[in-house]
């Protein structure tokens, strides 16, 4: 009577235990996030690459926008849904003068970025506006507001730039690594992921180092199952291809780039001992629309919404071309909404706003907490 006595109590102890800890985690307020400063590659460019060089035209943009707005979709990329569910504006890019406002926020990400410098890379040409010249503008930017407040309150640009206390309380968002990664081979790429990370890892403590205190990490998709990928090889050997007819060799790549990313995320951790740093498997939550695309409502992952690229043919997405002796214009589908590729490449807005559902809730996060909590240290 006596144990069972010491039982009862045990078990009675215990949920008032766990009933006090998650009505913590339930009560426990919303990061109040004032800006938004992103990083990355074309999956997240919202204007870089268009300001800079020769912009997309239609179709681009042809869902949301309405026209072409500076990103390689039919609309909306994941980082617009973060600002979206954020209660944030939808970003300018840095570089874009006419029609911006950066109050609360600003992105650096840049089409066809990688995160090695441009002399490192193993290929050529690519984009000037690596990671570090991206943090490198972050610094300027950052600089050049603080100008701006102490040269008084009624400065004009004040009224379109963040405050200085914001910088701190800001979420700094990161996509990039794709390029990195598809653009080299296998051999090549084993012996240089660790500088990959270590160069990453060098950014993340710099902005650390100017008051970041919450970084949203996402690691890189399954290269190998993107349409221009799998397009460009036709009757491959046994075991080249998995269930869903994605490259093995490129996703592996991925996966330890992404494995990498997460273990030197987890060293940032321990050393950052008051910043908060959520990896996100963007690469999980890719893989699993393109594997159950027919039970999402999507047609086949491999179909591509706008452009053509099959074997030594390539046709980019609203441009003409010569496909077998006859002139070719790449328009866009009848439906972009049930595609999950927009032009082999990138994603479709459908397919981008899927993604952010899942990975905004903390679903493919570590830790498991949702982006509107991600200030939080766990």
């Amino acid at each position: 009577m006596e144990a069972l006595k010491l039982v009862s109590a045990g078990i009675l102890v215990s949920w008032i235990l766990f009933s006090v800890g998650a009505g913590e985690l339930n009560s426990s307020a919303p990061c109040d996030f004032p800006a938004i400063f992103n990083f990355g590659d074309s999956n997240s460019d919202t204007g870089c690459m268009a300001a800079a060089f020769i912009p997309e035209g239609p179709p681009c943009g042809e869902t949301f926008f309405h026209e072409p707005a500076g990103r390689a979709s039919d609309g909306r990329l994941i980082i617009d849904f973060i600002a979206k569910h954020l209660g944030l504006p939808y970003l300018s890019a840095y570089i874009n003068s006419l029609g911006t406002t950066y109050r609360q926020g600003a992105n650096f990400a840049a089409g066809g970025s990688t995160i090695r410098r441009q002399n490192e890379t193993f290929f050529d040409g690519g984009c000037p506006f690596t990671l570090e010249i991206q943090i490198a503008q972050f610094d300027q930017f950052k600089a050049r507001t603080g100008k701006f407040f102490t040269q008084g309150k009624k400065h004009s640009y004040t009224r379109h730039v963040p405050r200085p206390e914001e910088f701190a309380k800001a979420i700094y968002t990161f996509d990039i690594g794709q390029n990195d990664v598809a653009r080299m081979s296998n051999q090549d790429f084993v012996q240089v992921i660790p500088d990959i990370v270590e160069q990453f890892a060098k950014e993340v403590q710099h902005l650390y180092q100017q008051g970041a205190r919450t970084f949203w990490i996402h690691n890189t998709g399954p290269i190998g199952c993107l349409p221009i990928t799998t397009h460009s090889v036709h009757n491959p050997e046994p075991g080249y291809a998995d269930q869903n007819g994605c490259v093995k060799e490129q996703n592996d790549m991925a996966k330890e780039f992404n494995r990498q990313l997460k273990n030197i995320v987890v060293k940032l951790r321990a050393k950052l001992n008051d910043a908060a740093l959520t990896y996100v498997d963007i690469f999980s939550a890719k893989y699993e629309l393109i594997s159950n695309a027919k039970e999402e409502g999507f047609v086949d992952p491999a179909r591509i919404c706008c452009g053509y690229h099959e074997d030594d043919n390539h046709v980019n997405c609203g441009n003409k071309g010569i496909v077998n002796g006859t002139e070719f214009f790449a328009g866009t589908c009848e439906d972009p909404s049930l595609h999950i590729s927009w032009d082999g490449v990138h994603y479709t807005e459908a397919a981008n706003h899927w993604i952010a559902k899942r990975v905004l809730s903390g679903s493919f996060s570590d830790p498991p907490i949702p982006i509107t909590h991600s200030c939080q240290r766990h």
